[in-house]
C-alpha cells in the first residue's frame, strides 16, 4: 500500500526556494513600499507563518500589505509615541541574545496610559524599530516580560491584548523567536487563562514561564541571555535603567534610518508609489492566527 505524505513534513531547501518565486509570481507586480517589503526573506517567513501552503501565505501576505497601506507603521515617529514611553514600559535593550538578536524588554506593571490605540502604535513602533536594528543575517527578536509591580490595575484590557495578538500574528509572523514571561503573579494565571487562546500553538511554544528558584527556567535563561548582560530584574548581573531623555534621543537618530530605508524625502511621502499593487486582493481579515 501507498503512505500519504505527512502534510507537515519538512520540505527541502529547493522546494522552499520554488515556493518563494511561486508566491512572488503570485502576487503579480509590486512597487513602492510593497516592494521594499515583499523581500524573499519576508515571503520565507508568511510561507512559514503558513506550513508553507501557497495559498494561505498569499492571502495572509496580501492582508499585511493591505494593513500596512491603511497604518503606515513605518511612518510612525518616535515623537508621536514618546508619552506612552516616559516610563519605559516597551523599550530596546542595550544589549542583544546569545544569538545576536534584538531585545525588547516588556515592564507592564509600569503601565502609564489608557489609550488602547496609543499602546498598539507604541508597540508596532518598537517592533519596527527592533526589526531594522536586527542584525544582518537575523530574522527574529526576543521578548523579556518583567512583571515587578504588576497587577490587574496596570494590566492592558483583554480586548487590547487580543488586537495586539492578531497585529504581531497576522503581520509579523516569524518575527519572535522567545517570549520571556519572567516571575509572573499567580494572579496573572487568570489573565493568561483567557489569553492564551488567542495564540497559536506555534508561537505558544516559544512563550516561556520564567521563575528565579526554578532550575528549569534558568537554564532557558542562560540558554539564550548571558548573566553578565542581563538586567537583576531577569536574574543578570547587569542594571536596568530607563532614561526616557536619552532613549528618545536614540530614537530619533533611528527614526531617520528608517526614513532613508523606506525613502522618505523631506516632505514625509515616498519617491516612489507606495503599496499602489492593484493586483492585492481585498478579502476579509481572516482570524485564523498563524506564528509570529
Amino acid at each position: 500500500m501507498f503512505r500519504r505524505k505527512p502534510q507537515n513534513q519538512e520540505i527541502d531547501t529547493a522546494e522552499r526556494d520554488i515556493k518563494v518565486q511561486q508566491l512572488r509570481d503570485a502576487l503579480g507586480p509590486l512597487t513602492g513600499r510593497s516592494l521594499k517589503f515583499c523581500t524573499d526573506a519576508c515571503l520565507r517567513r508568511y510561507l512559514e507563518a503558513r506550513n508553507w501552503n501557497l495559498g494561505k501565505a498569499q492571502k495572509m501576505l496580501e492582508e499585511s500589505i493591505k494593513w500596512r497601506s491603511e497604518y503606515k507603521p513605518e511612518e510612525i515617529r518616535w515623537h508621536e509615541v514618546a508619552h506612552e514611553g516616559e516610563t519605559g514600559k516597551v523599550s530596546k535593550a542595550n544589549f542583544h541574545d546569545r544569538k545576536g538578536r534584538t531585545v525588547l524588554i516588556m515592564r507592564p506593571g509600569k503601565q502609564n496610559t489608557s489609550s488602547p490605540e496609543g499602546n498598539i502604535r507604541h508597540l508596532v513602533y518598537l517592533m519596527e524599530n527592533a526589526i531594522l536594528n536586527l542584525p544582518e543575517g537575523q530574522e527574529q527578536m526576543s521578548w523579556l516580560i518583567d512583571f515587578n509591580g504588576w497587577s490587574l490595575n496596570t494590566n492592558v484590557p483583554i480586548k487590547t491584548a487580543r488586537d495586539i495578538i492578531y497585529i504581531l500574528q497576522n503581520h509579523y509572523p516569524e518575527r519572535l523567536a522567545i517570549v520571556v514571561l519572567y516571575s509572573p503573579p499567580r494572579i496573572f494565571e487568570a489573565f493568561w487563562k483567557v489569553v492564551k487562546y488567542f495564540v497559536d500553538q506555534k508561537t505558544f511554544q516559544k512563550i516561556k514561564f520564567v521563575y528565579p528558584n526554578n532550575k528549569d527556567s534558568l537554564e532557558v535563561m542562560k540558554s539564550f541571555f548571558d548573566s553578565e548582560n542581563l538586567p537583576s530584574e531577569f536574574g543578570g548581573k547587569a542594571t536596568l535603567k530607563y532614561d526616557h531623555e536619552e532613549f528618545s534621543r536614540l530614537m530619533a537618530e533611528d527614526d531617520v534610518k528608517t526614513a532613508k530605508y523606506w525613502g522618505l524625502d523631506k516632505n514625509g511621502s515616498y519617491e516612489s508609489n507606495g503599496y499602489s499593487n492593484s493586483e492585492v486582493k481585498r478579502e476579509p481579515l481572516s482570524l485564523a492566527p498563524p506564528a509570529v
